[in-house]
């Protein structure tokens, strides 16, 4: 379960985001919704422990190890002169620790994860040599080798073409049936409504300058504030 209690999300205790005050129970699955600059990335950050709370409070049911945070490609670093695999092995470090070896088990257990994705062919490429779409696969593998139970998701989606986009879909529909606590942000209003049970959109109220909260269903389960 994810538990919000008046928490407001922003930078030098300068709120970006609306107060919110609700329940994501374990297991759901929500897109996280909202015009540019209602604070959706920011609060992806302070859930995944990057950023303070400005104010209120949040908790996570689940160690800090079984949460995943992917943020915009776009953040990312592609270009350090690691290999495929060596980038979805980072994905071993709660278990193994950052100097801890990578035995037989976790490799074979790495090139499953990027046969999931139809990466498998790239191990030994480059990360900065990847399509867009090929990083966000190779990005979504690593998740998978994490093992997390809460996966905080900043547009998954952004950049990547069609195929790609269902594979990875179908790689979160997975992890939901698992038991999987999903929040992604998304743009696609189609992706939400077909995909997403739940829907918390974040929004602004220009005329007062002050944050306020909706929280509407994409299909028919309702988040209660």
């Amino acid at each position: 379960m994810i538990t919000f209690s008046q928490l407001q999300v922003g930078y030098q205790r300068q709120a970006v985001a609306p107060e919110i005050t609700l329940h994501l129970n374990t297991g759901s699955m929500t897109a996280l919704t909202g015009a540019n600059g209602s604070g959706k990335s920011t609060l992806l950050k302070t859930l995944a422990g990057l950023l303070p709370a400005v104010s209120g409070r949040w908790a996570i049911d689940s160690a800090r190890a079984q949460i995943g945070w992917m943020p915009q490609r776009a953040e990312l670093e592609s270009h350090f002169p690691i290999t495929v695999f060596e980038l979805v092995a980072m994905g071993c470090w709660s278990r193994c620790g950052w100097f801890g070896g990578i035995n037989r088990a976790h490799r074979k257990e790495i090139m499953a994860c990027l046969e999931k994705v139809n990466m498998a062919d790239f191990a030994q490429a480059q990360p900065g040599t990847l399509s867009g779409g090929q990083l966000q696969r190779v990005l979504f593998a690593r998740l998978l080798m994490q093992q997390c139970r809460v996966w905080l998701l900043d547009e998954p989606f952004s950049g990547v073409d069609q195929n790609t986009t269902s594979l990875l879909l179908k790689i979160l529909h997975q992890q939901h049936q698992q038991g999987g606590t999903l929040l992604v942000v998304l743009h696609d209003r189609a992706m939400v409504a077909h995909d997403f049970p739940q829907q918390l959109h974040l929004d602004v109220e220009k005329a007062r300058f002050r944050p306020t909260l909706s929280v509407t269903a994409s299909q028919s389960e309702v988040i209660a504030c």
